[in-house]
């Protein structure tokens, strides 16, 4: 599986060719999980809040890339 993305001890993995919804794979720690792209619900597995947190920030990114909505962020950290 791909690594598009690493920060903070996160790190972020996508199938390109994986069964709908489009969604990504987290790993932090001894935590995974499996996050909807669009509504950034877990699908499966758990992360931590704090991390969880980073992660839904982190991926409004991709939500503003794929809408072409672009505006400021705050910074991850």
């Amino acid at each position: 599986m791909p690594e598009i993305c690493r920060f903070l001890g996160i790190v972020i993995l996508m199938y390109f060719a994986d069964q709908n919804p489009p969604h990504f794979h987290v790993k932090y720690n001894d935590y995974k999980a499996v996050m909807d792209i669009q509504t950034l619900n877990i699908l499966a597995g758990y992360l931590p809040g704090k991390v969880r947190g980073l992660v839904e920030e982190w991926a409004e990114l991709l939500m503003m890339w794929q809408s072409k909505d672009f505006h400021k962020l705050e910074p991850l950290v």
